[in-house]
C-alpha cells in the first residue's frame, strides 16, 4: 500500500474532485473517498468535505475562481490535526465546509457582518448533531452530516439548488469502529 504525505493527499484530492462530474457534493466526496489516498479516518477529510462542496457550488452557478478558492481551503484545512473532534470537541469536517462558506462571503476574524454569524450558527448546528449521534468517531458519517447541511445552507443562503440525495454509507466494512444502527446513514449489516 502506497503511504502518502498530507501535502500529497491535498494534491490527489484537489486532483480528484475537479476530475469528477456533477454537482451532487455527496457524490463527488463519496467517489473520492473510495479511492486509496483517502484513509477510512483522517485529516484528509479536513480538505476534502470542503472541497467537494466547494466543487459542487461552483458547477451549479456560483461565480467565483474555483482553483483560487480551492487553493485557500487547502491552506486553512492542513493546519488542522488529525483527531480534533475527541481532542479539541470540533469535528474537521465541519470546520471544512464553515471554511468554505468564509471563502466565498469574504469573512475573516474581524469581520462584524451577518455572514460571519451564520457561519457560526452553521457549524454549532452541525456541532450539536454530531454530538446527538455520538462517538466514537467516523469521519464518513461526518462528512455526509456536513455536507447535507452545507447544501441546506447553500441554498438558503446562496439560492444554490443543490438536491440533498439519500445519503447511505458504503464505508460500514472498512470501519471497525462503526456504530451501525446508531448512524442515520447505515443500511444493512455489519
Amino acid at each position: 500500500m502506497t503511504q502518502y504525505s498530507l501535502d500529497e493527499k491535498y494534491r490527489l484530492i484537489c486532483e480528484a474532485v475537479m476530475e469528477t462530474e456533477g454537482n451532487d457534493p455527496i457524490r463527488i466526496v463519496k467517489s473520492v473517498m473510495h479511492r486509496d489516498f483517502v484513509n477510512i479516518h483522517g485529516p484528509e477529510h479536513h480538505f476534502l468535505d470542503g472541497a467537494a462542496l466547494m466543487v459542487a457550488l461552483r458547477r451549479s452557478g456560483m461565480d467565483f475562481d474555483l482553483k483560487q478558492s480551492l487553493g485557500q481551503l487547502a491552506e486553512r484545512t492542513i493546519k488542522m490535526p488529525g483527531a480534533m473532534c475527541g481532542y479539541w470537541g470540533v469535528c474537521g469536517s465541519v470546520a471544512s465546509v464553515g471554511a468554505v462558506f468564509s471563502i466565498l462571503d469574504g469573512t475573516g476574524p474581524l469581520s462584524s457582518d451577518a455572514p460571519y454569524s451564520d457561519h457560526m450558527a452553521f457549524t454549532a448546528r452541525v456541532i450539536n448533531k454530531m454530538g446527538e449521534i455520538g462517538g466514537p468517531r467516523c469521519c464518513k458519517r461526518n462528512a455526509f452530516l456536513s455536507l447535507s447541511e452545507g447544501i441546506a445552507y447553500a441554498r438558503e443562503h446562496y439560492g444554490v439548488d443543490l438536491k440533498i440525495p439519500e445519503i447511505v454509507c458504503e464505508f460500514t466494512s472498512f470501519n471497525p469502529q462503526c456504530i451501525a444502527t446508531r448512524c442515520p446513514f447505515y443500511r444493512g449489516t455489519k
